[in-house]
């Protein structure tokens, strides 16, 4: 990386949790300048205006989960175990989303479903990443005959990324992470009892 691009990096990367704790919109260059520890001048120098900046921001936050996710469901050696390694991921690591403002697609969409207009393609993006990943889970599941091959796919990604995604802000507005428990046992019982042969 070039100095001017290692420079950008550092800015999204130190504004990034700001972003998602504060809002997309509330964040002030103010609060980047205090985050960076940067001028006006050299914020504005890698990035065209704070719009520029908060995409770049919210990609970060999202690539950052989702690659996690990737790595802890890449070690399950079956269909089942990947499909619920993606709760247990929460379970195991709520605290950590919490100390970072919680789940940064959650936060992005409300904004940009509300009024960030701006911010809506990319956060369609990332979600229909997420939704990609647990389908995938599901069809390698029914190539290996592990899962009934008459189950929708995408209907399961779908109803499973909603409950996990619901119980994340239970747990989130009443500061408990027992919501990612249930969630969990939800999801599981839904691949025991609708998904395995």
């Amino acid at each position: 990386m070039t100095k001017a691009e290692q420079t950008r990096q550092f800015i999204i990367e130190q504004s990034a949790t700001v972003f998602n704790v504060k809002g997309y919109e509330n964040t002030s260059l103010s609060d980047v300048q205090k985050a960076t520890k940067l001028t006006k001048g050299a914020i504005y120098g890698n990035f065209a205006d704070k719009n520029e900046l908060a995409i770049a921001a919210y990609e970060y936050n999202s690539s950052v989960i989702i690659n996690a996710l990737k790595d802890w469901i890449g070690k399950a050696t079956s269909a089942k175990e990947a499909l619920l390694a993606y709760p247990d991921f929460y379970v195991r690591n709520g605290q950590i989303v919490f100390g970072k403002g919680g789940c940064p697609l959650m936060n992005a969409a409300v904004e940009a479903d509300d009024h960030l207009h701006f911010m809506r393609d990319i956060v369609r993006k990332s979600m229909k990443q997420f939704l990609r990943l647990i389908r995938e889970v599901i069809e390698q599941g029914q190539a290996k005959k592990e899962f009934k091959s008459k189950a929708d796919a995408t209907t399961y990604a779908a109803t499973i990324f909603s409950i996990m995604e619901g119980n994340m802000l239970l747990a989130k507005i009443m500061n408990d992470t027992k919501y990612f428990q249930l969630a969990a046992d939800r999801i599981k019982l839904i691949v025991v009892q609708e998904l395995l042969k």
